[in-house]
Formats: structure tokens, sequence, C-alpha cells
């Protein structure tokens, strides 16, 4: 298959899937969801986007319709199906299928979709470019919902501009992009955001720490400011189909590129975890 969609254990091409027009994500985009990339059919950090994806639905107060371990095999069943192990994998779930009304649906079972398409693997030396926007997102981005208007608004006004992202802001402090976190190198110390309410906690930026930490290179997981990320020696972006890459120019500035050796050691070993992670 060269796509696939798959809805509460009905698979087919994506073309060819439909969805009850009573599924709840019609109405509210009542659901959660969680995705990251696949290579040779294995699909990298499965087991932290699954638990992401439980920690999710347990914070909007949703039971999903599997254990963890149900759905890593459905997961790891579903990619066998593709033409291409190089895959984006994409899944979410909703609080089931009910005539339209706020509250919550009662002995209504939540859906599972699951999306796959083709996804090569990711360049991490393309530098990209940004442009920075307030945050005006509500005060659960810790939570991986589908109401994601403000960011697809943000992505769209970065494309406009020939960028590939944009950074939020609360005021002056720097919160995360629109669908990626974003970081910032400074005199040898990796700057990122606190995983508070105002971030998605992201995978790509837990394997970030986690490299930097292996490399001996202090990491200060506090707030930093639109100044600081102006100012930085290297400004890094992290996402689960990016992994991490770094910014030329934010706001039509150059900025970075001030510490390359430092960060070709980070992208070397962030391209060398995910290539040995999804060996065939």
């Amino acid at each position: 298959m060269k796509t696939l969609g798959y809805y509460n254990g009905t698979y087919g091409e994506l073309e060819n899937m439909t969805i009850p027009m009573n599924d709840r994500v019609c109405w509210f985009g009542d659901g959660v969801y969680d995705a990251g990339p696949c290579r040779n059919y294995r699909i990298f950090a499965l087991d932290e986007h699954v638990d992401r994806f439980f920690n999710s639905a347990g914070l909007i107060r949703m039971k999903l319709p599997c254990t963890k371990e149900e759905l890593k095999e459905l997961l790891r069943d579903l990619v066998k199906k593709m033409d291409t192990g190089d895959l984006f994998v994409y899944f979410q779930a909703t609080r089931g299928t009910a005539v339209r009304a706020h509250e919550f649906p009662e002995n209504v079972p939540s859906n599972l979709w699951v999306m796959l398409k083709p996804l090569p693997t990711p360049d991490v030396y393309k530098k990209i470019r940004l442009i920075t926007q307030e945050d005006t997102r509500f005060l659960h981005c810790n939570i991986k919902t589908l109401n994601l208007l403000p960011s697809v608004m943000a992505a769209q006004k970065a494309k406009e501009a020939g960028c590939q992202e944009a950074v939020f802001h609360r005021g002056n402090r720097v919160t995360e992009c629109a669908h990626s976190n974003c970081h910032i190198l400074k005199d040898g110390i990796l700057y990122t955001a606190p995983a508070d309410h105002l971030i998605l906690p992201g995978i790509a930026r837990a394997h970030l720490i986690s490299i930097c930490k292996k490399l001996e290179i202090p990491v200060s997981e506090t707030p930093y400011t639109v100044k600081e990320l102006m100012e930085a020696d290297e400004i890094l972006v992290t996402s689960s189909t990016k992994l991490c890459v770094s910014a030329s120019e934010v706001d039509g500035m150059a900025v970075g590129q001030k510490a390359p050796e430092l960060l070709k050691r980070i992208l070397d070993a962030v391209r060398e975890e995910y290539l040995r992670e999804t060996e065939a």
C-alpha cells in the first residue's frame, strides 16, 4: 500500500476511508494524537510515543480502546502492509461517536485512527528559516490534543514568508514552535524551555537532552527570551519528523552559525542514534 488509513478495525488506502460525521472530532476536535518516524519498518521511539499518547488521553479524561501493548502490536502490523518502510506514523483517538453535545457522551467507546504515509529519512544538516509570533494558544500545551488551529495559522504564515517554522513566544519568553520544540546553544550550554504547561514535552526534545548529556554538553531547562534567541550561538529545532535541525534566519535576520563544531557533534549524534535504532 502507498498510504494507509485505519479506523476502528477497518483499513485501506487513505482516499478510500470514510469517517462517521458524528465522530466528536468533527464537532469539537475532541481527542489526542501522537506521531513519529519509521525507517526500515521500525518505528522510532515507539514506547515513548505510546506512553505520551496514553498520558494525553488521561489528561483529557478519555479512556482508550486498547492497551499500550495492543496499540504497539497494531502499529507494527500496519507498517508491514506498506510498500516502503520509511514512513510517517500518525495515530489518534477521539471521544467516540454521538450526536453533537458538549458534554462527554455516556457509554460510548473512543475511536482509534491510524494514518501512514511515506517519509524520507530526515536530513538533520538542512538549515531552516524561522519567523516569530505571539503565542495565543490555550494553557494546556503539554497535552497533544487535536485542537491545532493556532499552529495551522502560524505554519501558514511561516510558509507565506518563505520559512519552515514559526517560533511562539508569550511576551518575551520563547515557548516552542508551531509543530516543534525550540532550543538554543550559548557558550557551550544547551538551553531549552522547561517542560511545563506552555510546551509539549517533545520526544525529539528528550532525545536531544539525553544526547547532549552523553556528549557532556551542559543542559539548562530554563526559560529564555526572544532577545536570547536572536543572540544565540545556534538555534535548534526538534520534532519527530525533523529529528533536529538548526536555523540560519529568524524574521529575515541572520542568526546562529557561531558554534559549527559543537552543532555538528550534536547533529551527528542525533543522526547516528536514529539510524542505529531503525536498522533493518
